[in-house]
């Protein structure tokens, strides 16, 4: 069993789109993707700087938009029906709502973006963010992050948790860490799945019902607890509630391992997801689609399972 996998903010690197735009048909996909959520994706995914994509309101639609491009070129290619199933990873999950057919590409790019705006605004009430902290005892992390105010916002699994907070705090848990960890500043804009994201959350409720959802037509499983779920409107619930409450790949993962993966594709702009796989998911061959050249190998792993 195949499971794609679409990975979150913090992924985007200036110029990924450019191989990509080669394509006339995928400009013109994109043109679309830009036209529902308000912004020039083009220009930001192949000119615009890391400052500049690194913004919340530009980083989160571009990183739906690259993962929809993926998954529309394996659909032509007839495989991506026959994979096991999809997961994303934060804003990931709205890539692969839209891959499991619980929201239309149109839907899913307009939700990204007041996702996003909302996020960004909710960011700017104080300066806070993100930092990853690997290896340590788990427990040990989480303790000594809440004892500086800080929250775990992402337990990632290969021995990586991601914790958010105020800058100060952050900056005092890079001076002292866990023992045996290290702490690793993020570029992201904000402390995402925390309290700090408490009135995007609430923006999101009340804009939720306009986007219409369908069940899944493939295996979807949620970052709230790791969970298959199967309701297209619970997972659009979801989508909304997670914005303020931990991601559980850990558990996510665990759920591949129980349902029987045996490979792992993770679509633009990846790497950090396979990274996770690679430590987590110990002996499943994974496979990054960054590129169109990469696709011909992601089309043999679905094929061949």
């Amino acid at each position: 069993m195949i499971v794609i996998v679409c990975p979150g903010q913090g992924s985007q690197k200036p110029g990924f789109l450019e191989p990509w735009l080669e394509s006339d048909d995928a400009r013109s996909r994109l043109a679309d993707y830009s036209d529902a959520a308000g912004l020039d994706l083009a220009k930001h995914g192949t000119q615009s700087d890391a400052e500049t994509i690194k913004d919340t309101a530009v980083a989160q639609p571009l990183i739906v938009a690259a993962g929809l491009l993926v998954l529309d070129a394996l659909e032509q290619r007839d495989v991506l029906a026959r994979a096991g199933g999809i997961a994303g990873h934060s804003v990931g999950e709205i890539t692969a709502a839209a891959g499991a057919g619980v929201l239309g590409v149109a839907d899913a790019m307009a939700f990204v973006s007041e996702r996003a705006s909302a996020m960004a605004e909710a960011a700017k009430v104080v300066p806070t963010g993100m930092s990853a902290v690997l290896g340590g005892d788990p427990d040990d992390v989480v303790a000594r992050a809440e004892s500086l105010g800080l929250q775990p916002a992402n337990y990632n699994g290969g021995g990586q948790i991601v914790v958010a907070g105020e800058l100060p705090a952050l900056a005092r848990l890079a001076d002292a860490p866990p023992e045996k960890a290290r702490v690793m500043p993020l570029k992201v804009g904000g402390a995402f799945h925390t309290r700090y994201m408490n009135n995007a959350r609430d923006f999101l409720a009340t804009q939720a019902e306009s986007f219409s959802a369908a069940d899944p037509h493939l295996r979807l499983w949620t970052n709230n607890d790791g969970s298959e779920v199967t309701d297209g409107v619970r997972f659009r619930d979801l989508l909304v509630t997670q914005v303020a409450s931990p991601v559980r790949w850990d558990l996510c993962m665990d759920s591949f391992q129980t349902a029987g993966v045996t490979g792992v594709i993770e679509i633009a702009p990846a790497g950090a997801l396979v990274g996770l796989a690679r430590r987590g998911l110990k002996g499943i061959p994974t496979q990054v689609v960054n590129t169109p050249d990469d696709l011909d190998a992601a089309v043999e792993m679905i094929t061949a399972a």
